[in-house]
């Protein structure tokens, strides 16, 4: 037998959320039946099995149906309490809703017989406390708890360290057996009727760093209509995900962000959380002020290499307690700054959303932390000096690549040989050029300084960029996935490519190569883009970074082809998103594999995938925003609107975008002309 430790698939499992919390079960509603089965608080597994039996028959299932994000309907029959012919006469419903506490859960028992049915429902649950890096680790072993009855006999308490969990029935016989709990119930149905039984689970963590969020949205909801309608079900789909995935830290609760993901990253992600309220912009500017704000409250202030904190530098992650991943030599402390590009793409968000109506108070507030952050990128992000900006991990037990492509092999050569670091990243070097342009325009519309240092700074980094980066080839130059410890482009084609477009730092005639090479049919799966080309050594559909599709990183490329005329280019990437989205039901992975569409009809996925995953459904939004090729300009009063994908998506009318204050609406035809505009200035072309 294998005693290979394996990180649990997610691929067909049952997830409901409302952050910090979240179920997972499969598809008949059980929770025991995989590795990552649990009720979850935060990073703690709570509940390790739960299932539930009528009269000492689980039923037979037949039907699971989502409610939103955080609820679920299983429907069961219960054939063994029929009387005779051939239609069911008993069937049940088990409705589990999360709440950012806990669950509650609802079993029903519906029956259509002519006479009183009397029966029992039990339930039994297994409480536990383990911790979700032994579980994402497949060290998943129980947990030594200790539960206690309560003194009414009808609930039971566990805790381990900070974590405690109360398990609550009304009505129920509660029997303790170690960390085994049997609820049972005597049911009784009346002739065509039903009856319900519930039972709660409420948890609470003193050193939760993260909290839950209660209140409404702070993004509109359009309302699309279109001759394709899978961006419209892929939207609907991704906000009702984002809407679970709120969340705030204990000490600035004012300040909403994303969680990156479930189950493994329900916290706050200086990348990830940026992406999302980046993408959101067109659905408002709160989101991205709550980042934004939570994001510089946490900005670095001394320079301490055992957290990679320096001054001005956005952070990577927060959690409760150290993390540690077994057998990988990685040991990150509860809040860790090993990113090269968060601080940079700070920037690009707070400009963006000034660009989308952010007030100017709220702007002129984070201006102090601008300034820190185009510091950092000059003082240490550059820590050669040579005008770029690399990364290296000077602990050991750090992150060997900080850049989103972080695992340890998603920096290597067309052969297949890592690279050595110090990294100086492509991608880094266009979110480093944006950032110092946008920066110094900020700087000076708020009359907070002069913008000429940033500006000759991104000159700079704009020209040794040209000079180091690119890779002649057949077929075509391109820029390097990163330049290696020696300064040498390494020459593997990636999606790094696609983060290039759109942000100046390429010529015309450099942006065109680009935009051929991603929709190459060895960048294209047709499922969305790659992140490595097929004709790489070290490509494999299913590899993390070396090979598989990420729904965000294929629409950065979007939006950077559309922003730079590439039209053609953005709707085949689109049509391969909305195909990827149609073969998830439109819930869409945090990745999934390289397989061509040519070869499969629906999309493979990764199987350890998170899923909802924060940046993955906010794409949506900027696949739309793509579409209608919006460029926002609130300083100066004008929405610009020059459809992009609108000849690849047929007819587009959108209603509830925002534009500052004002709510837009804005019409397409199939021809991609405009036919309707209202709620703000428009500016057409």
């Amino acid at each position: 037998m294998s005693t290979t430790r394996l990180q649990p698939l997610l691929h067909d499992g049952i997830v409901v959320l409302r952050a910090p919390s979240q179920v997972w079960s499969d598809e008949r509603g059980a929770i025991g039946t995989t590795p990552i089965s649990g009720a979850y608080l935060g990073d703690v597994r709570l509940v390790r099995e739960e299932s539930v039996t009528v009269g000492g028959d689980p039923g037979e299932h037949i039907a699971t149906a989502p409610e939103g994000a955080s609820a679920v309907h299983f429907t069961a029959l219960h054939r063994g309490l029929d009387d005779h012919g051939a239609d069911p006469d008993v069937r049940s419903r088990l409705t589990r809703r999360v709440h950012t506490s806990g669950v509650d859960t609802t079993f029903t028992l519906t029956s259509r017989l002519g006479r009183e049915l009397a029966t029992a429902v039990r339930v039994e649950l297994v409480a536990d406390a383990t911790g979700m890096d032994d579980i994402k680790a497949g060290l998943g072993a129980p947990a030594d708890v200790q539960v206690v009855a309560g003194e009414e006999q009808t609930d039971a308490t566990w805790a381990d360290g900070a974590v405690t969990a109360t398990l609550s029935a009304p009505g129920a016989t509660v029997d303790l057996d170690g960390t085994r709990i049997t609820l049972t119930w005597d049911l009784t149905v009346a002739p065509r009727s039903e009856a319900s039984v519930t039972w709660s689970l409420r948890a609470t963590d003193a050193d939760a760093v993260v909290a839950g969020v209660e209140t409404d949205v702070p993004w509109s909801v359009p309302v699309i209509a279109a001759g394709d309608d899978r961006l419209g079900r892929w939207v609907s789909q991704a906000l009702d995900d984002l809407e679970s995935l709120r969340l705030t830290t204990t000490k600035d609760p004012d300040s909403v962000f994303l969680a990156a993901g479930a189950p493994w990253f329900f916290t706050l992600f200086g990348r990830d959380s940026i992406w999302a309220a980046r993408f959101l912009l067109p659905l408002g500017t709160e989101l991205a002020a709550g980042t934004l704000r939570v994001l510089a409250g946490l900005q670095g202030e001394e320079h301490t290499p055992a957290s990679a904190e320096q001054p001005g530098k956005i952070m990577h992650e927060l959690r409760r307690e150290t993390l540690e991943i077994p057998g990988e030599g990685v040991a990150l402390p509860p809040l860790y700054y090993g990113t090269v590009d968060a601080t940079a793409l700070w920037i690009g968000l707070l400009y963006d959303a000034w660009k989308w109506g952010l007030p100017d108070e709220d702007v002129r507030a984070l201006l102090p932390s601008l300034v820190a952050a185009l510091d950092w990128m000059r003082d240490y992000g550059d820590s050669d000096g040579d005008g770029l900006l690399e990364y290296v991990d000077e602990t050991g037990h750090g992150l060997s690549n900080q850049g989103w492509k972080d695992s340890g092999d998603s920096v290597q050569w067309r052969d297949g040989t890592l690279a050595d670091g110090p990294i100086a990243l492509c991608e880094v070097q266009a979110y480093a050029y944006e950032a110092a342009m946008h920066g110094a325009e900020l700087l000076e519309a708020f009359d907070f300084a002069d913008g000429t240092e940033w500006r000759q700074w991104a000159a700079r980094l704009r020209e040794r960029f040209h000079e180091t980066f690119w890779v002649d080839a057949e077929g075509g130059a391109y820029p390097a996935i990163a330049l290696d410890r020696d300064k040498r482009p390494v020459d593997t084609v990636t999606s790094n490519l696609g983060h290039l477009l759109g942000t100046g730092l390429l010529d015309e005639r450099q942006a065109a190569l680009v935009a051929r090479r991603l929709v190459s049919p060895e960048l294209s799966s047709g499922y969305g883009l790659r992140t490595m080309s097929t004709d790489s050594a070290g490509y494999w559909p299913l590899g993390y970074h070396g090979g598989s599709v990420w729904t965000h990183d294929t629409a950065i490329a979007i939006a950077g082809l559309a922003r730079d005329g590439f039209v053609e280019e953005a709707g085949v990437l689109m049509q391969g998103l909305l195909a990827a989205a149609s073969g998830f039901d439109y819930r869409m992975p945090e990745l999934h594999s390289g397989d061509p569409a040519s070869e499969l009809s629906r999309p493979v996925p990764y199987p350890a995938a998170c899923r909802p995953q924060a940046w993955s459904a906010a794409a949506a939004v900027s696949v739309l925003a793509s579409a209608l090729g919006l460029t926002p300009d609130a300083p100066g009063g004008v929405l610009h609107v020059a459809p992009a994908g609108a000849t690849a998506l047929g007819a587009l009318t959108v209603r509830g975008l925002r534009f500052g204050e004002a709510v837009v609406t804005i019409a397409v035809n199939a021809d991609g002309e405009v036919t309707g505009a209202s709620g703000a200035p428009i500016e057409v072309g």
